[in-house]
């Protein structure tokens, strides 16, 4: 397991360090992490998760589009490759998508496709509030969505997603488990 900090500690991470600890809250997310650490200090985690959706919200279209784009297919190449962040391994895994059957991934790749044709950014979902069921469902769902609403939704689930990554990364006395704050 990753090492867990308090808010006292990340307060006192230099920008390096902070950025080598909380890159990939957002998936290979350098920049959204380097802004983030300029609002040090930090009151919370609640606080730090919030400077990280507000970055994201900040940001013009094409910087959202950006984000989502750093994400990977579910169950794709870099998947198979053995080539996934450990957090997006570890969520993939979470969710089932390493043990599906022929026709899930059938499925899964065909509509995975069809979205990031359609969109120009891959299908992102939280991986952690979701099974396989689910996420073939929101996935044939989605891709009936008009771009400007499936940015939005994308933007949502990476929030969630961030929000999940950083409850791993913190030790609070205060903290409990919930569902994010977005």
């Amino acid at each position: 397991m990753a090492e867990k900090f308090t808010i006292e500690a990340i307060n006192q991470q230099e920008y390096e360090e902070f950025i080598e600890n909380f890159e990939n809250i957002a998936e290979h997310g350098i920049l959204i992490a380097g802004a983030v650490w300029s609002h040090r200090p930090f009151q919370s985690f609640d606080h730090l998760h919030r400077c990280f959706c507000d970055f994201m919200d900040s940001l013009p279209e094409s910087g959202k589009q950006s984000i989502l784009r750093c994400h990977p297919n579910l169950a794709g190449k870099l998947a198979r490759q053995g080539k996934l962040t450990s957090e997006s391994e570890q969520e993939q895994a979470s969710a089932g998508l390493s043990s599906l059957t022929d026709e899930q991934y059938n499925e899964i790749h065909k509509n995975n496709d069809i979205y990031r044709k359609k969109f120009s950014f891959p299908f992102v979902i939280c991986a952690r509030e979701n099974k396989i069921a689910a996420i073939l469902q929101g996935l044939q769902t989605r891709i009936q969505n008009a771009r400007e609403l499936e940015l939005q939704k994308g933007i949502e689930e990476v929030k969630k997603i961030s929000y999940y990554r950083l409850l791993d990364m913190i030790q609070e006395k205060t903290l409990s488990p919930k569902k994010p704050k977005l």
